[in-house]
């Protein structure tokens, strides 16, 4: 029979206490996001108060990282709004830019003010404004026919011939593509507006129709044996289809842009790298000393001692944060001093354990400071992460980047000929004859991430 009895045994054990809990979560908060955190404590917590935000100096002389947060977001957004004009091709040759009078306007109120204009009957305009909602930004059907038939408010509920009929109307309306139901649907009914005459048409809305997985792949043999078709007929119908737009929606309500903060500066002073974390955009915060004061030697007043703790907590939790942040982006710069001085070429292998071992953090710590924070340098704005890459080993002995390898073969591809471009097996050659040790396979991995197309495809064949 057993009896009760009491053990003592002593052991060590790591408790998460509320102050490390929220350390950690504001950790990971990207800075806009922290910001509103921020805001939201102060609305909340009588015991915080903001400090005054430092002005921003009216001279060059005096720029600071206040000046260069301005200088950044400017830029930013500046090369997001090419980016996403850059894109914007609608199926007939032309891009965002010709919307730029539609300013605001969505897609759905662009393809309505079409309905309203164009032979749509009252039943098919019904119907049609059905459709119409259940369209999505990127311009596709996202709707089965009962769903649309749901939500039309008629005498007698719409067939699927007629909704058939309808959908094929608004898939002539303006941006070409629009009404889709597949990729395949959307590409073809772009297609069908060129002209019948277009060399290669014939073959590039078979393409679409049936063998879009087969491009995908870059099959082009199997292309070519199945279909029947020279190279030289393939390639003019395989132009066609990577000239349609996938989503045509965007080429009227693109998609916004994305803004950022850098987190830290790093600029090059007396021919040495410095860091500084950036103040903009987050509000710095400290206890109110007065009331706090008022709260000594008092026993009354429960809820706000309890808001006093917590606004220490977060004033210290941010102190935290910007240490980390602080001491990673501080070695990031340290192993990575040649990349800001010389660019892609020269970016040095890195992993997350190097970082921590050096000051002393563990990795998962290191991966919540690299998630979603940015580094503003004279190279441009890159996040945490982008500095990592993996180890290739070289015949000195010595370890590349992963980075720096793809910035080589960038290189190589951007200075081949023409006519006779590198295979991937060639540049792993060139490579190698440069102490690089590198697969084929991998140089072809690395190009498909760059999106730089094979070399059958880059090349460019001479006028006869």
């Amino acid at each position: 029979m057993l009896k009760p009895s009491l053990q003592l045994k002593l052991g060590q054990s790591l408790t998460m206490t509320p102050q490390l809990q929220q350390a950690i979560r504001l950790l990971q908060l990207p800075v806009l996001d922290l910001s509103a955190q921020i805001q939201e404590a102060l609305e909340e917590n009588i015991m915080l108060e903001m400090e005054d935000l430092p002005e921003v100096p009216a001279n060059s002389a005096d720029s600071t990282a206040e000046v260069e947060t301005i200088k950044a977001e400017e830029n930013w957004q500046s090369s997001s709004m090419e980016r996403m004009q850059d894109g914007g091709w609608n199926g007939e040759g032309r891009t965002s830019d010709d919307y730029a009078d539609q300013s605001g306007e969505s897609l759905r109120d662009h393809l309505l003010w079409q309905l309203e204009l164009d032979s749509f009957d009252e039943r098919e305009t019904l119907i049609g404004e059905a459709l119409i909602d259940a369209i999505n930004d990127d311009g596709y059907l996202t709707a089965e026919f009962d769903d649309v038939r749901a939500c039309v408010d008629i005498g007698s509920a719409p067939s699927d011939d007629e909704i058939e009929f309808t959908l094929q109307k608004i898939q002539r309306l303006d941006p070409v593509g629009v009404g889709a139901r597949t990729l395949s649907e959307c590409i073809v009914l772009q297609l069908s507006q060129l002209d019948e005459q277009t060399p290669g048409l014939k073959l590039a809305i078979d393409l679409a129709a049936e063998h879009l997985d087969l491009i995908a792949n870059q099959e082009y043999a199997e292309l070519r044996r199945s279909l029947r078709a020279s190279e030289d007929e393939l390639d003019a119908a395989l132009a066609l289809v990577k000239g349609c737009h996938p989503k045509p929606g965007l080429a009227v309500s693109p998609a916004a842009p994305e803004y950022v903060i850098p987190d830290v500066f790093v600029r090059k002073i007396d021919n040495q790298w410095h860091v500084e974390v950036s103040s903009s955009g987050i509000p710095r915060l400290s206890v109110n000393q007065q009331y706090a004061q008022l709260l000594r030697g008092s026993g009354d007043h429960s809820v706000l001692r309890s808001q006093l703790q917590e606004a220490r907590w977060l004033v210290r939790s941010l102190e935290i944060r910007n240490e980390t942040l602080m001491k990673v982006a501080t070695c990031i710069v340290a192993r990575q001093h040649e990349f800001l001085d010389f660019g892609d070429e020269s970016m040095k292998p890195l992993v997350l354990r190097d970082v921590a071992e050096s000051i002393g953090m563990h990795e998962s710590t290191i991966s919540r400071v690299t998630t979603n924070k940015y580094m503003h340098t004279p190279r441009g704005v890159f996040e945490f992460k982008y500095f990592f890459s993996s180890h290739l080993s070289t015949t000195d002995g010595d370890d590349q980047s992963s980075t720096a390898v793809r910035a080589k073969i960038r290189k190589l591809i951007g200075a081949e000929d023409p006519g006779k471009p590198l295979s991937d097996s060639k540049i792993a050659t060139i490579l190698e004859q440069e102490g690089i040790n590198v697969a084929r396979r991998t140089v072809a991995k690395y190009r498909e991430a760059m999106k730089i197309l094979s070399s059958s495809e880059r090349r460019v064949r001479k006028p006869k």
